[in-house]
C-alpha cells in the first residue's frame, strides 16, 4: 500500500522548490533589465509563486490538513486573486464596483482560517465539531467556485493579442482550483478529507510550475477589454452561486436544529424561493432593473459604445422583407438607446408644419393633426435641446421653453423625452420616447448618446427625403422624355399636314389628290390618337406586343403615309417574318423614313430594302442627302436634343434606338458627308407564325410609291 504521507513530503517538497526557483529567476530577470521597471502584474505574479512557495513547505513539514498549513493555502489564494484582480485593474474599460466581487472572494478566505482554528476549540464536541469542519470545507468551495468563474471570465473579455499569454497562466490556475473544489467537494461528502487526494495535490503542483514559469516570461502586464455582456453573465452566475450557497447554508441549520419544524421549513425555503425565480426571472421589468443596477453599480459608463453603434446600425441600416418600415425603425433606433419600448416620429409635412409622421408600439397616443406649435421647429433648430418631460412637469427644468412643448405631449402620461433631429441646423423632426420600464432620470451619458443619435437619424431622414426628390424627378423626367418625343412627332405630323395644305390649293380638284388627302388625313388622326395614349404609358400603351409580323405588310403603311412629301423607292424581296412590335416598328421606320427624306433633295428618292442576315431580319433605309460626318454618327447621332438639321428637335434617331433595342434588335448606321446616309435595323427572324394575325399575311410591295 502507498504511503501517502511520504509521496505527500516529495511532492510537496518539490513543487516548494521549483516554485521558488521560478521566483528568484524572475527577481534576476528584473535585475539585468535595469531600464524597464516591472509593472504591477508582475509584482502580483511574484507574489503568488512565492505565497505558493510558502504554502508548498508549509504541507511538506507539518502535513495538509495542519492549522498553519490551512493558512498558507488561504493565503496563496488570496496571492493568486490579487494577480487576477491587478489583470482586471489594467482592463481600459474598468467597471467602478468590480472590486465588491473580489471584496467577497476575499473575505471569503479571511473566514476559512478563523471557521478552521474553531475546529480545535470544539475538540470532543462531535455534532458543533463535524457542523465546523463541514463550514470550513464549504467556504473551500465557494471561494474555489468563484475563483474559477473569474479565471474564466477574464480570458474571455481578454483582447485577441493577450488571450495566447493569459491562457497559459489561467491554465495552470483553473487545474489548481478544479483540483480543489474536487478535494473539497468530496470530503464535505465524506465528511473526511482525503489523504490520496491531498498528497497528489503536490503532484499537480510540480506540473503547474512550468506554465507559472512560462508567465513569468512575459514582460509587461496584461491589457484587458472588458465585455458588458460577459460581466452580466457573470453577475448572473454569482446571483445562482449565491442562491446554491443560501440553500446549502440554510439546510445545514436546519439540519443541526432538527426535528420535524426543519423538515417542514426546508420545504417551505424551497418552494418560496422556486416561486420567488418562477415570478422574477421571466419579468421584463426584473431584467431592466439588473440591467440598471448592473451597470450603475459595475461599469464607470452606462454604454457600451461599440456596441450600441453596431445595434444602431443593424437597425437603421439594414431593411429587409421582415423588417419595419423606415420611419418605424428611426424610432426604434432612438428608443433602444434609452431601453424605451415605444415613441413616435414627429416631421415636417409639405405646409412646413410638424406632423405625425410614425408610431412604434404607440398605439395610444393621441397626436392631433397639428402636432406642434409655432414655436416648436424655431426652439429646437436653435436650441437642439433634448428635453426631459417629467423634469419639465415637475418644474425642476427651468431652462426649456413651454411654448415649444405641445399640450398633449405633457397630457401623455407615458411620453418620457423628446430627441430632435437636427440635420445641418434644419429640423428633420422630432421623435418623442415613451417611460422607460425602470424610472430613471435622463443623465450626461444619456444626453450624449441621444443627441450623437439623433444627428445620424436625421442625416439617414434627409437622405430618405433627397431620395423621394430624385424619384419624383424621375418621374417628371420620363414625363419630359415621353413630351419630347410626342413634340417630334407633332412636328412631323404637321410637316406631313403643312404639305397637304399646300398642295390642295392646286390639286383640290382632282378627285385622286382628294383620296390621298382624306387617307393622309386619317393616318394624322391615327397618330395623333396614338401620341395621346403615350403620355399617359411609354412604351406601354403604345405598343402591341413583340410578335411574329409580315416586315413587308408594315413597311408599305409606313411608305404610302410618305407618298405625298416624296418619292420613296422599295425593292421586292423574299418574304421576311421578323419578331417585333408592328406599332413601334412602325414609329421607328417612320422617324428614319423622314430623316431621310428631310435630309434629300427634293427630286432624290430614298430607297428601302429588306433582306436576311443570318438569324436577323435587315431594313435598310439608304439617302443620297447631305450625309453626316463619322465623329457625328459616334457622338452625336443618337444623342437626345442634338440633330444636323437647324430647325431638328433630335429626338426621332434617340427614339428610334430605344425602340429597335426594346424590340431586341439593334441600329447600325454609315454615312458621308455630300454622299448620304444608310440606316439598317436588325431584328430577330421570327421561328413561328401565327395563320391568324392579319399583320403576318405577306402583301405584295410596289417597285416605286410615287
Amino acid at each position: 500500500m502507498a504511503n501517502w504521507a511520504d509521496i505527500s513530503l516529495w511532492a510537496h517538497s518539490g513543487a516548494a522548490a521549483l516554485t521558488l526557483l521560478v521566483a528568484a529567476w524572475v527577481v534576476q530577470r528584473w535585475a539585468r533589465l535595469r531600464d524597464a521597471r516591472p509593472s504591477l502584474g508582475d509584482a502580483a505574479l511574484l507574489l503568488a509563486l512565492l505565497s505558493t512557495s510558502l504554502w508548498a513547505f508549509a504541507v511538506a513539514v507539518l502535513g495538509p490538513v495542519h492549522p498553519i498549513a490551512g493558512l498558507a493555502e488561504s493565503l496563496r489564494n488570496l496571492a493568486w486573486l490579487a494577480f487576477l484582480f491587478q489583470m482586471v485593474r489594467s482592463a481600459r474599460a474598468q467597471p467602478g464596483t468590480v472590486t465588491a466581487v473580489y471584496l467577497v472572494l476575499t473575505l471569503v478566505l479571511a473566514a476559512q482560517p478563523v471557521v478552521e482554528s474553531g475546529l480545535a476549540l470544539l475538540a470532543g464536541h462531535q455534532g458543533l465539531e463535524s457542523l465546523v469542519q463541514g463550514s470550513a470545507m464549504l467556504l473551500r468551495m465557494i471561494f474555489v467556485v468563484g475563483a474559477l468563474v473569474l479565471a474564466n471570465n477574464l480570458y474571455s473579455v481578454a483582447d485577441a493579442e493577450t488571450r495566447t499569454s493569459l491562457r497559459v497562466p489561467l491554465t495552470a490556475l483553473a487545474a489548481m482550483w478544479l483540483y480543489d473544489l474536487n478535494l473539497y467537494t468530496m470530503g464535505y461528502l465524506n465528511d473526511r478529507l482525503s489523504a490520496d487526494m491531498l498528497a497528489l495535490r503536490g503532484v499537480l503542483m510540480i506540473f503547474a510550475v512550468p506554465f507559472f514559469a512560462l508567465a513569468a516570461n512575459r514582460p509587461g502586464g496584461w491589457k484587458l477589454t472588458l465585455s458588458r455582456k460577459i460581466a452580466y453573465r457573470s453577475l448572473s452566475l454569482f446571483a445562482i452561486l449565491g442562491y446554491l450557497v443560501t440553500m446549502i447554508a440554510v439546510a445545514q441549520l436546519l439540519r443541526a436544529v432538527g426535528g420535524a419544524v426543519a423538515s417542514g421549513a426546508q420545504m417551505l425555503l424551497v418552494l418560496g424561493m422556486s416561486l420567488a425565480a418562477l415570478i422574477l426571472l421571466p419579468s421584463d421589468r426584473f431584467r431592466a432593473w439588473f440591467k440598471v443596477k448592473a451597470t450603475k453599480h459595475f461599469f464607470q459608463h452606462r454604454y457600451d459604445y461599440r456596441a450600441e453603434w453596431i445595434r444602431f446600425t443593424e437597425t437603421i441600416g439594414r431593411p429587409g422583407d421582415g423588417t419595419a418600415p423606415f420611419h418605424e425603425r428611426v424610432i426604434k433606433a432612438a428608443a433602444d438607446i434609452s431601453d424605451s419600448p415605444a415613441g413616435l416620429l414627429l416631421a415636417p409635412g409639405d405646409n412646413g408644419r410638424m406632423q405625425l409622421q410614425a408610431r412604434f408600439n404607440w398605439p395610444t397616443a393621441d397626436v392631433p393633426a397639428q402636432a406642434c406649435t409655432a414655436a416648436t421647429i424655431g426652439y429646437f433648430q436653435t436650441t437642439g435641446r433634448i428635453v426631459e418631460l417629467d423634469a419639465l412637469r415637475s418644474g425642476r427644468d427651468r431652462d426649456t421653453d413651454r411654448r415649444a412643448i405641445p399640450d398633449w405631449v405633457l397630457d401623455e402620461p407615458n411620453a418620457w423625452a423628446i430627441v430632435p433631429l437636427v440635420h445641418f441646423d434644419r429640423l428633420a423632426g422630432l421623435v418623442v420616447l415613451s417611460r422607460p420600464l425602470v424610472e430613471r432620470r435622463l443623465d450626461w451619458e444619456d444626453l450624449d448618446l441621444l443627441r450623437l443619435v439623433g444627428r445620424q437619424l436625421a442625416s439617414y431622414l434627409a437622405e430618405a427625403r433627397s431620395q423621394e426628390a430624385l424619384r419624383e424627378a424621375d418621374q417628371f423626367d420620363e414625363f419630359n422624355r415621353r413630351m419630347a418625343f410626342v413634340m417630334h412627332d407633332i412636328k412631323n405630323l404637321v410637316s406631313q399636314l403643312s404639305l397637304v395644305a399646300r398642295n390642295a390649293e392646286r390639286h383640290a380638284d382632282n378627285p385622286e389628290f382628294r383620296k390621298d388627302m382624306i387617307a393622309t388625313l386619317q393616318n394624322s388622326v391615327g397618330k395623333m390618337n396614338t401620341l395621346i395614349r403615350r403620355l399617359t404609358g411609354y412604351a406601354r400603351s403604345a405598343g402591341e406586343g413583340v410578335r411574329a409580323i409580315d416586315a413587308e405588310r408594315v413597311v408599305r403603311t409606313v411608305i404610302a403615309s410618305k407618298q405625298a412629301a416624296h418619292p420613296v423607292i422599295a425593292s421586292a424581296a423574299q418574304r421576311l417574318m421578323l419578331m417585333a412590335d408592328p406599332a413601334q416598328l412602325e414609329q421607328v421606320l417612320g422617324h428614319l423614313i423622314q430623316n431621310a427624306i428631310d435630309a434629300s433633295p427634293r427630286d432624290t428618292p430614298v430607297y428601302v430594302s429588306m433582306a436576311r442576315d443570318g438569324l436577323n431580319g435587315v431594313i435598310e433605309i439608304v439617302d443620297h442627302g447631305a450625309g453626316m460626318s463619322a465623329e457625328f454618327v459616334r457622338s452625336k447621332l443618337f444623342k437626345p436634343f442634338i440633330s444636323s438639321k437647324t430647325d431638328g428637335f433630335g429626338i426621332g434617331a434617340y427614339e428610334a434606338r430605344l425602340l429597335v433595342e426594346a424590340m431586341h434588335g439593334r441600329i447600325e448606321v454609315e454615312s458621308r458627308e455630300g454622299e448620304g446616309s444608310r440606316f439598317s435595323i436588325h431584328l430577330p427572324l421570327a421561328t413561328r407564325i401565327d395563320s391568324d394575325d392579319p399583320a403576318a399575311q405577306p402583301v405584295p410591295i410596289a417597285e416605286k410609291v410615287a
